[in-house]
Formats: C-alpha cells, sequence, structure tokens
C-alpha cells in the first residue's frame, strides 16, 4: 500500500512539474510558438514564472515541495545568477532534499535571469 502511495505521490509531482499547457498553442503549428517565445522575454521574472509551473512547487513565503523564494534568495547571492538560472532550465537536485525540480528547456537564458533576479529580491 505504501508503494502504491508513494508511486502514486511521485506520479502527482511529475505531472504538476510540466509546463502549462496552452490549448490554443499547442494546437498551433511550430512557426507560431517560435514567434510567441521572444515576447516572454518583454515580461519580468514573476510574469515569466506565472506562465510556467512554478507555483506548483514553490511559493514566495512557505515550503511546497520545493524551497520557498525567500529560502532560495537567504542561501544564494546575485553572484550566482547563472547557476541558478542553469538550474531553472535543467533541473537539479539534491540541494534542498530528495525531490528533482523537472528541467525548463523551453525557458531562455535571458527569461532564467529575470526569474533568478526576481527569487533574489525576494531576500528578508
Amino acid at each position: 500500500m505504501k508503494k502504491f502511495l508513494l508511486a502514486g505521490a511521485l506520479g502527482f509531482l511529475i505531472l504538476s512539474c510540466s509546463k502549462k499547457e496552452n490549448t490554443e498553442a499547442s494546437s498551433m503549428p511550430s512557426e507560431t510558438s517560435a514567434v510567441s517565445e521572444p515576447a516572454k522575454t518583454n515580461l519580468s521574472g514573476d510574469q515569466i514564472m506565472e506562465t510556467l509551473d512554478c507555483s506548483g512547487c514553490h511559493s514566495v513565503n512557505e515550503r511546497m515541495i520545493g524551497p520557498s523564494y525567500k529560502e532560495i534568495a537567504g542561501k544564494y547571492s546575485e553572484k550566482d545568477i547563472e547557476l541558478l538560472a542553469s538550474k531553472i532550465i535543467e533541473g537539479g537536485s539534491g540541494v534542498w532534499g530528495g525531490v528533482p525540480m523537472a528541467a525548463h528547456p523551453q525557458v531562455s537564458k535571458e527569461d532564467a535571469k529575470k526569474m533568478v533576479e526576481y527569487i533574489l529580491s525576494q531576500k528578508k
């Protein structure tokens, strides 16, 4: 029974950590989505995060599946922007516990840096 519950929880985690799907965009040809991606760079870090699945695992003040943005900001500094942007894009594990963070390869390096800058702005 415990294995079944663990497998169900893991399945939920995997599903909740995938990009939110836009049914209208997913039915369009791939050339259209390539055009819409650069538009995200006009968004702020927190706005970019709203278009993704970040809130499924993170919140500003409280630890959820992953650490809160304030916890992340407390552990890292401006010198870690490149590292954290890479972790958003490539995923990561082991720093905050056993649950790995899903990769977000659809996020550009520029957008990932904006997201990190927003997270670091939550420093206490």
